[in-house]
């Protein structure tokens, strides 16, 4: 059962994506910094994970640490890091990773569709910024709304996976067929099963989801 499920690891380098792949990853998110959550990778790296793995690679787009409420310069900043990234035109690249709330802990509907847009043909997965929403199952309705947007990450609004195993259930019931809900918090290659067999989602999210990278 468990070969059936996508497993997304988490990298910041180039030695990470090609040890993701050689376990046994399925796609990869690029990010740096992980240290605050991940942020947008720079360009250089983008381009050398691109050209050495085979695997789908998703890549973060985050302009700064912090909340996840963006004003209109930090938008059009990574509305032209997803264009940069576009502009490569590498066969690899399966899509982007973003979010953005507002200041009351709602989904930011017209910020994500510019994100989405311009993201397209590229599908878009909503990060972690759903677990500070408000309401995580009502967020999970919302991005139904949002064209190319087809992945949620979430911990369920819990500092782990099985914490959040209640509302994961939820959001998984909520989002139907229209998205994927990527469980993720503290999910590794070694309780992959034991999460699975209390979540039930088809798809999980991890830095050591195929085990150590370095």
């Amino acid at each position: 059962m468990l070969n059936m499920l996508i497993r997304e690891a988490c990298i910041e380098s180039l030695e990470q994506a090609l040890a993701a792949e050689r376990q046994g990853a399925d796609r990869v998110e690029l990010c740096s910094r992980l240290e605050v959550g991940g942020l947008t990778p720079g360009i250089e790296l983008v381009q050398k994970v691109l050209s050495a793995v085979k695997i789908p690679v998703m890549l973060m787009v985050r302009c700064r640490a912090g909340n996840f409420c963006y004003n209109p310069a930090e938008l059009d900043e990574m509305l032209h890091q997803i264009a940069t990234f576009k502009n490569l035109n590498n066969p690899q690249l399966a899509g982007f990773v973003t979010g953005a709330l507002t200041p009351d802990r709602a989904v930011d509907v017209p910020a994500m569709n510019k994100l989405a847009e311009e993201a397209a043909p590229h599908p878009v997965t909503f990060h972690k910024a759903i677990d500070e929403c408000s309401d995580p199952v009502h967020a999970t309705e919302v991005l139904k709304t949002i064209p190319g947007a087809t992945r949620i990450l979430s911990s369920g609004g819990a500092s782990t996976a099985l914490e959040g195993t209640e509302m994961l259930k939820s959001m998984i019931k909520a989002a139907g067929e229209d998205l994927i809900i990527i469980a993720a918090g503290k999910v590794t290659n070694e309780n992959l099963e034991k999460v699975h067999n209390a979540i039930g989602a088809r798809e999980y999210h991890g830095r050591l989801i195929v085990g150590k990278l370095d």
